[in-house]
């Protein structure tokens, strides 16, 4: 009797054995039909069973791990994220042929999990969604404002406060990262919120600390992974829920200022953007095809915010590094200031045909900096033609803008800071069409026209009253911290007054 069982325990655990043997052959088989590169489609590494790509990418370095990969697969090429397919475009022609030659095709932002989980408003929202918030958006922001000349007062304000804290710390060293962020982040927020915030004020102050952490972590392995297996990952912990916990911080703020806004909501005087957007939200009820409600209205501030202040904050930073490491540039940006604006007078946007080599070195600046490496994912919404190769509808299309601000053809010297890049021989300032850190095509950055008066006003400004410098025998570090968005390091630095 005891034989008997022990046989049948022995072929019950083979049976076992052989359906688990059986299952995984099946799922691997199945794996590798279902994920196999299409006919005609980008070549690119080989995919591992269920991840695919997903290890291949040196997360710490995307951009500079993307750019490489190009070296070996071609300016066109394919990686397969977990179930997910992405082609990544390389150099200026094969992402111009994209994004502008076919932008009605990769117009559409593709679905990705974690960030649907944060919410969708301007950015990450496609079709008619899209389509509504961002043309009013544009026509709103333009009201109050944006790329006019009525703005520039409260730029140049908001500098005058930045420059009374850098006055404080009299040369001595420290971070700038702070006061930056908070003086930029106070132009959008007058625009949408109708107020600016204090340098002191902790809650604000600990809000826009958080906005790098999270677009670090947006740009995380734990977020690709988020998105390629996400009713797993919404069931583990992980720097992943970080992100999630981040951004709900900063809706909750949101919410805040827009429940303030409805108390003291008048239809008559309309001071922001949230009071035209609660109006809009008033007239379009009942409307079937309508996408303005409270909760997009969250979502897109969230957007407008972010984009408003991480970006040139991060490209001013960067701008002190390299006006501290070079020293001669800086002395030379400052002479022209001195000879055209002097010091008797704040800056204006007339003043840039003015002063090309200030014009030509904060371009310089923006594009070593390349303060958004790899853009935003764009998706097909057809099948198209790119490289030579077909790209079918609903693949996730990443346009490398690192591999073009650095693309040998169109740059002298791509890989050290020239401002010659964006000067003729009479010294005369000359656009680039290689130039995109803002994208290109219908995607464009939305606050492109903010970002450029800001940049240029709070650049010349602080050439006009300050020279950043390191400690004697230091020289500035140029380290990044890879996300969303490429960050310097953080660090400090001497600033004197002029």
């Amino acid at each position: 009797m005891d034989s008997i069982i022990s046989v049948a325990g022995s072929y019950i655990d083979w049976d076992v054995k052989s359906l688990l043997l059986f299952t995984a052959i099946f799922i691997l088989t199945a794996d590798y039909i279902r994920s196999r590169r299409p006919h005609s489609f980008p070549p690119g590494p080989r995919a591992f069973p269920i991840v695919g790509n997903i290890f291949t990418v040196d997360y710490n370095r995307a951009h500079e791990s993307m750019t490489q990969l190009a070296g070996k697969y071609g300016d066109v090429y394919s990686l397969r994220m977990g179930q997910e397919w992405m082609v990544v475009l390389n150099g200026f022609e094969a992402v111009k042929e994209a994004l502008v030659n076919q932008g009605d095709s990769v117009v559409d932002r593709p679905y990705l999990p974690l960030q649907w989980d944060v919410g969708l408003g301007i950015v990450f929202s496609s079709g008619s969604t899209w389509t509504q918030q961002r043309r009013y958006a544009l026509s709103t922001l333009k009201y109050f404002g944006l790329g006019k000349k009525s703005l520039e007062p409260v730029i140049l304000d908001e500098f005058t406060y930045c420059a009374k804290d850098l006055i404080g710390y009299k040369g001595k060293l420290f971070d700038p990262q702070h006061i930056i962020n908070n003086a930029v982040s106070n132009i959008i927020c007058s625009l949408v919120f109708g107020h600016r915030f204090e340098y002191g004020d902790e809650k604000f102050v600990n809000l826009i600390k958080w906005f790098g952490k999270a677009l670090q972590l947006q740009a995380s392995i734990w977020a690709q992974l988020h998105n390629s297996f996400p009713l797993l990952m919404r069931r583990l912990p992980g720097p992943h829920q970080t992100v999630l916990h981040i951004w709900n911080n900063v809706k909750d703020f949101i919410r805040v200022q827009i429940k303030e806004h409805r108390q003291n909501w008048d239809p008559s005087d309309q001071k922001d953007f949230i009071d035209c957007y609660l109006n809009e939200i008033e007239m379009n009820k009942g409307q079937a095809d309508s996408t303005f409600d409270e909760t997009i209205l969250v979502h897109c501030l969230l957007d407008l915010f972010v984009a408003g202040s991480e970006t040139t904050a991060t490209t001013l930073r960067w701008a002190f590094l390299y006006m501290a490491k070079y020293p001669e540039i800086q002395a030379k940006v400052q002479a022209e200031i001195d000879r055209v604006i002097g010091q008797s007078r704040q800056p204006s946007m007339e003043d840039r045909v003015n002063l090309p080599y200030t014009d030509a070195v904060l371009h310089e600046v923006q594009r070593m900096g390349n303060i958004v490496p790899l853009s935003l994912p764009h998706a097909t919404n057809r099948d198209i033609q790119l490289g030579g190769y077909t790209i079918p509808k609903g693949v996730i299309i990443i346009p490398n803008l690192t591999s073009v601000l650095f693309d040998k053809k169109e740059w002298k010297t791509p890989n050290t800071f020239n401002p010659g890049h964006f000067l003729n021989e009479e010294g005369k300032f000359v656009k680039r069409a290689a130039f995109i850190p803002f994208s290109a095509g219908k995607r464009v950055c939305l606050g492109e026209n903010l970002a450029r008066m800001e940049l240029f006003l709070f650049f010349t400004s602080f050439m006009q009253h300050f020279t950043f410098s390191m400690p004697a025998g230091v020289k500035p570090a140029m380290d990044y911290c890879f996300g969303m968005t490429l960050a310097p390091c953080p660090y400090e630095i001497c600033t004197i007054s002029r």
